[in-house]
């Protein structure tokens, strides 16, 4: 039961909410502006409000028949018949009552702007797979990954510590966005025939595979590319543009060598890539 749950948060992805908080308190260290309580808030915050959404995914997919049994994609406990349909909506918006206790903790930090934030946030979680206009079975996962994975957990983390934001903070956040948005690359390109049969559009269905791998791989190099001044001005940083691409050719390549089952840990080392830079990122923020 206990392996269920942890598949249902689906741990190999965790990296992609850690990473955005990560970075942003790297430059608040460079800035001077650190501040440890509402750095652990964040980080407490951004990983429950992953696992909400891969809980709120499961059910909902369950719901509407997207998920079979037999996937494969990751199991999916619910589909199995080893979570209940009832548990697991009980668990996704418990989990979302504790996390919403979470983000209030932040506003003597950020002001009352944080609620509006964390509202915005918590409608995402659910918004991603439920509602009338589920954002993922329609094209829009890569934009809200971007926005919710990327842009917002990065500025606003630094907002918080410093209740100002920074031009090269945004920079990183698209970034780290676009990084975000190439594991639901992978998990969208390694779905693509179980997603047609279940009526969902996601971008790989438009693109095809060659296209997407291709995306994949310039998604990568932009993301680097975004942060170029950062190398010209401190060019103990270029290391971590240098070890990630590498990383991230690696992966690019195992991903056209593999199809189905086979893509799930390209997906997870799509998710380590950019987790390694992130945490690159901040030991070169932190010695400047």
């Amino acid at each position: 039961m206990i392996k269920d749950w942890i598949e249902a948060a689906r741990p190999r992805t965790l990296p992609v909410s850690l990473a955005g908080v990560l970075t942003a308190v790297g430059f608040a260290k460079m800035y001077g502006v650190l501040k440890p309580v509402p750095a652990l808030l964040c980080f407490t915050f951004a990983l429950l409000a992953q696992i909400v959404s891969n809980f709120a995914n499961e059910y909902y997919d369950f719901k509407r028949g997207a998920d079979k049994k037999g996937r494969v994609g990751p199991r999916r406990g619910v589909t199995e018949g080893t979570i209940s349909p009832r548990a697991m909506l009980i668990a996704t918006y418990s989990l979302l009552a504790v996390d919403c206790a979470v983000g209030l903790c932040l506003i003597p930090y950020g002001g009352w702007e944080m609620l509006i934030v964390g509202v915005f946030i918590a409608i995402f979680a659910l918004a991603y797979s439920a509602g009338p206009y589920p954002l993922s079975r329609h094209g829009w996962g890569d934009v809200a990954v971007l926005v919710f994975f990327g842009i917002i957990p990065v500025n606003f983390t630094f907002y918080v510590m410093n209740c100002e934001f920074s031009l090269i903070v945004f920079l990183a956040s698209v970034a780290i966005g676009l990084m975000s948005v190439n594991v639901l690359i992978i998990n969208n390109y390694r779905d693509i025939e179980d997603d047609k049969d279940a009526g969902k559009f996601t971008t790989a269905i438009l693109l095809g595979r060659k296209y997407t791998a291709t995306w994949y791989l310039c998604n990568g190099y932009i993301a680097v590319s975004i942060l170029s001044p950062l190398w010209f001005y401190y060019p103990a940083m270029a290391l971590c543009a240098a070890v990630y691409l590498l990383l991230h050719n690696r992966t690019w390549i195992a991903m056209q060598q593999s199809e189905g089952a086979a893509l799930n840990p390209v997906l997870g080392a799509t998710a380590r890539n950019m987790l390694v830079f992130a945490i690159l990122l901040f030991v070169a923020t932190i010695i400047v």
